[in-house]
């Protein structure tokens, strides 16, 4: 696969993710072990943008915020909404990002479901095989490369509401929100990588930005007639 117009406009350093669900594990790919009790799939992420291939099911993704973010499950209330708040009678610790259970339990029993299938892999995107079609697409940018991302992802819009930030842990952010407005045919793109939890995980000067691969398609044809060729951008970009 040709290397993408939007990366070289924006001056990427780091491999665009490719974002594929699967039933067949591909050789020689990155893999927690199963039943593995530590590890944040943000640093497989990170890896695939390095150049590494990822590979994730069920059993082999670390913790169950990763597995609802990769969207092999839901959460399962009891506890979660207390750990994501405020604890629970002094026996477990709350992250204290909701105020209340409440508020914690409304935001787990809204977040999305999606198709999914045995593996969910990270490739960098062009190392896609013939005919392999990604979910998504996930930019890992700094500030000056995101804000040409949000501008590139309206160019071409009437309203002007083309790019979403949602609250969430940071793989729902930078794959759940994306895979599953690209399983339901929107083009709405995601920044990510705002939760506290993953950003250890994470150059702290980087944010993700994933796109469903059809619009992601579309914007890769607008590159040269867009502002990313003409003197704004184009002077803005000598510092990236």
């Amino acid at each position: 696969m040709e290397i993408s117009k939007i990366g070289r406009a924006i001056k990427m350093k780091n491999h665009l993710v490719a974002v594929i669900r699967s039933n067949h594990k591909p050789d020689h790919c990155l893999q927690f072990k199963e039943g593995a009790q530590g590890g944040c799939l943000i640093g497989m992420l990170s890896a695939a943008a390095k150049g590494e291939m990822a590979a994730f099911c069920e059993e082999t993704t670390p913790c169950n915020g990763g597995k609802v973010g990769l969207g092999f499950k839901a959460f399962e209330t009891g506890a979660i909404e207390y750990f994501l708040s405020t604890g629970k009678d002094g026996r477990m610790k709350g992250e204290h990002y909701k105020k209340t259970p409440e508020l914690a339990r409304s935001y787990i029993q809204r977040m999305p479901q999606i198709e999914s299938s045995q593996y969910l892999i990270f490739k960098p995107l062009e190392m896609l095989d013939p005919g392999e079609l990604p979910e998504t697409v996930v930019f890992l940018v700094n500030a000056d490369q995101l804000s040409a991302l949000v501008t590139l992802a309206n160019y071409d819009q009437e309203t002007q509401d083309s790019v979403q930030i949602k609250f969430g842990a940071g793989c729902a952010q930078a794959v759940l929100y994306a895979v599953k407005d690209s399983q339901d045919g929107r083009s709405r793109c995601t920044i990510g990588l705002t939760d506290p939890s993953a950003r250890s995980c994470i150059d702290k000067n980087l944010l993700s930005f994933s796109i469903p691969y059809k619009r992601y398609l579309e914007m890769e044809e607008q590159v040269e007639e867009s502002f990313l060729t003409k003197e704004t951008w184009m002077r803005l970009a000598e510092r990236i």
